[in-house]
């Protein structure tokens, strides 16, 4: 039934306006009650509503929505020299192989012993004796000391060449950062995975060419160090169990023997060692101070 008379306009079809409902809105604005404040334009959500009285906010959270907050931002990446750390390595490398060479003698003293008890039995004095093995102890836990002493500032030192390299040239790396660390203590992986990543750090480190074309530097250095080290770890290892064993002047004197070329392929060892840090050292310096593209 309709209540509308004759020639009256037909009654607006939904529901009536209130005084609430949204009107239009000028020419070239939204329209009102389109988005809350601080929606849709401006891509942000509402302001979240305070936490209630009592409940817990934790740690690293917001106050107000109990959310994880954002990280800070990263600081930006900024090379580090490794020049101390190189020359800490010269000292410690160098002094390790002068302790190597004083192992070296110390084999030969008690291979020569055992060479004259095999000969002459009894004719050998027991104080010799004695003091060859007391020689050989020493001369191990000072080996073991400055290995351990070494290691230390190595890794360090190899971790911020790592970094360095990233910042000269991040796309020749296949691994993160960390692997320049943990690499060298997992099993049977830490005798590739350190050289793998000494290579990249060489790479990374070398200037391009002045038209930026690579230029391609011997990476012998990396290499020989890499074999050479590899060698005596394993004939330390072999060393050790042998000595250990040993009971009889024979097998003393296949012990001594072994000890002898062990200590003389760790000299050799630190000598490359000593010469792979100082040229990379030299490398990183040179691009650090005249940039990634080389004058000729």
């Amino acid at each position: 039934m309709s209540f509308s008379t004759p020639g009256s306009p037909p009654p607006p079809q939904g529901p009536v306006p209130g005084p609430y409902a949204a009107q239009p809105s000028p020419p070239g604005h939204p329209p009102y009650g389109a988005a809350p404040y601080g929606g849709a334009p401006y891509g942000t959500a509402p302001y979240p509503a305070a936490p209630s009285p009592g409940q817990p906010v934790l740690p690293g959270r917001s106050v107000w929505t109990g959310q994880p907050e954002p990280l800070p931002p990263r600081p930006a990446d900024v090379l580090r020299s490794p020049q101390g750390l190189a020359t800490a390595l010269t000292v410690l490398l160098s002094v390790s192989a002068v302790i190597d060479l004083g192992s070296a003698a110390a084999s030969a003293y008690g291979l020569s012993l055992m060479k004259d008890v095999i000969a002459h039995p009894g004719r050998v004095d027991d104080g010799a004796l004695a003091q060859a093995d007391v020689l050989n102890g020493v001369a191990g836990v000072l080996q073991v000391l400055l290995l351990l002493a070494t290691a230390v500032v190595f890794i360090i030192w190899f971790h911020r060449v790592r970094c360095n390299g990233d910042i000269f040239r991040g796309d020749v790396f296949t691994q993160s950062r960390g692997w320049a660390i943990g690499g060298w203590f997992i099993p049977v992986a830490n005798l590739f995975l350190p050289f793998r990543t000494a290579k990249q750090i060489w790479r990374a480190s070398t200037q391009l060419g002045p038209d930026g074309a690579h230029r391609p530097v011997s990476t012998a250095p990396v290499t020989a160090w890499w074999l050479v080290w590899v060698l005596s770890q394993i004939l330390g290892r072999v060393f050790s169990k042998v000595y250990m064993a040993a009971e009889s002047p024979e097998e003393l004197r296949d012990a001594y023997a072994l000890g002898i070329a062990s200590d003389l392929v760790n000299v050799v060892a630190a000598v490359l060692a000593l010469l792979f840090v100082r040229k990379l050292t030299a490398l990183q310096n040179t691009q650090a101070a005249q940039g990634p593209y080389a004058a000729v």
